[in-house]
């Protein structure tokens, strides 16, 4: 598993060399979480990675204990041995590498102007850099497309992520699952049986009272779940970092002409955008065909069409109408989940996560709109 992590800061270290930077810094903290920081270091969070333009690493984390037994990097300093202060941090691993004076080194572009002066000020032998066009989009893109380590696990993930839908429907029909709590908390416990790290987001549970919420409010309650109308439940497992995202939509009893004709009309569109899901189309392609879908019957999708997933629920690529230059390729993990919504008669969203291939997509989930 370590050469997957030094293989990573290889890509890395090329790009380091092409742009002149000795040193890329990143961090992860409770004010600033960033997955880059386990993707080149297999350490959670919490933080201070230094990767050096020879793919070395040196790791300043909170919790020394769990990096020594997570950790795959070259060394690891403990993180109060800087006063628990980054910038202190930063001057420690640039000192534990020798750097020479003079060399770039790029800090991430979330530091605030103030505290980039205070980085330049403390570390004035060095050209320190922050910028929005530097590293961080080039992370972007290697996280964008999972090398085959990242897709074993999303694939695991999204194993038993099916088995824990079959058990929700069971449940829902056996009766033993009759509020929204009762499946959220049923996912919890199953994520963990099967050794997942938890959820990747909170459980969205919603029953035929409040499936007109894209993203319902409170997250899931004691209310009924799966009785007559359409319910939502949305959530994710996170296998080895890594998220799976799925929705599914409960439809139970006799519905109205209204309701089937949601049910329809997400279903038409998830068929019918799933062909775009391949290699070399624009993904804004996807999102438009699935509101030509809604479009032709004077409906309209009030949310994006999908996105990436991988150690976050929401990153690269994403597939939506604006602002959208994403092109699918190879390796690409992505949701696709068209839904509408009513506030009357409910909500119907069904999403499910794709690979894509060399020569299309594999669906990895096999979430579905369950008829009681």
């Amino acid at each position: 598993m370590s050469n997957i992590y030094q293989k990573r800061r290889a890509n890395l270290s090329t790009w380091m060399a092409q742009n002149g930077i000795a040193l890329v810094i990143v961090m992860d903290s409770e004010n600033s979480r960033n997955a880059a920081l386990r993707y080149f270091s297999g350490h959670a969070h919490d933080a201070v990675l230094g990767i050096c333009i020879d793919g070395s690493a040196v790791l300043s984390p909170w919790d020394d204990i769990m990096a020594k037994k997570c950790a795959k990097v070259n060394k690891i300093i403990p993180y109060n041995k800087f006063n628990r202060n980054p910038i202190q941090a930063v001057a420690g691993i640039i000192e534990q590498l020798g750097l020479p004076d003079g060399c770039k080194v790029e800090i991430p572009s979330t530091v605030s102007y103030p505290d980039f002066l205070k980085y330049v000020d403390s570390l004035e032998k060095y050209d320190i850099l922050c910028r929005d066009n530097g590293v961080s989009p080039y992370i972007e893109s290697l996280r964008t497309v999972k090398d085959n380590t990242e897709i074993e696990c999303l694939k695991k993930a999204a194993e038993i992520t099916d088995s824990v839908i079959d058990k929700i429907e069971s449940g829902v029909k056996s009766g033993s699952i009759k509020t929204e709590s009762d499946a959220a908390l049923l996912i919890e416990k199953e994520a963990r049986l099967a050794g997942c790290e938890g959820t990747g987001f909170s459980t969205l549970a919603a029953g035929p009272e409040r499936s007109f919420g894209i993203h319902c409010f409170p997250e899931y309650t004691s209310g009924d779940f799966a009785t007559k109308g359409l319910s939502i439940l949305d959530f994710g497992l996170v296998y080895e970092g890594y998220t799976s995202d799925v929705t599914l939509t409960f439809a139970a009893g006799e519905l109205s002409e209204e309701q089937e004709k949601i049910i329809s009309l997400v279903q038409d569109a998830y068929n019918q955008s799933l062909e775009l899901y391949k290699p070399g189309v624009n993904a804004k392609a996807a999102f438009d065909k699935a509101q030509e879908v809604f479009s032709k019957a004077k409906y309209r999708m009030p949310h994006a069409l999908g996105h990436g997933i991988g150690l976050e629920t929401h990153e690269a690529p994403f597939v939506r109408g604006v602002n959208n230059d994403y092109v699918f390729a190879p390796g690409m993990v992505v949701t696709l989940e068209p839904g509408l919504y009513n506030a009357k008669e409910g909500g119907c969203r069904l999403e499910n996560d794709v690979l894509i291939t060399q020569d299309g997509n594999q669906v990895l989930t096999h979430s579905r709109i369950i008829r009681l």
